[in-house]
């Protein structure tokens, strides 16, 4: 089983920075689904900044959302997510 996500930070390109609950952190590249049904209303960017963690995945108001099994396989490692520049946007996030 793919780890939970933790804490997400939404950036102004359409990518989500993610923590693991295994302490991976990664990036997640919504682009490719902004054409998509649901998904285009995430490309505005301040409906894209609401999104929250729920369920172990991530969710907008409107219940556009990926798993976190999605999150983890189709996200790419960086370093962490301190060192990314991102919009000053709150950090959503859940407890371990």
């Amino acid at each position: 089983m793919n780890p939970n996500v933790i804490r997400i930070i939404p950036t102004d390109n359409h990518t989500i920075l993610l923590e693991f609950d295994n302490d991976e952190v990664r990036e997640f590249d919504v682009k490719p689904y902004l054409d998509k049904g649901i998904f285009i209303e995430l490309q505005k960017l301040d409906y894209f900044r609401t999104v929250r963690i729920v369920a172990r995945g991530i969710e907008w108001p409107n219940e556009q959302d990926f798993s976190f099994d999605t999150l983890y396989m189709a996200s790419k490692p960086i370093k962490s997510i301190q060192g990314k520049a991102v919009n000053p946007t709150p950090i959503n996030s859940i407890s371990r």
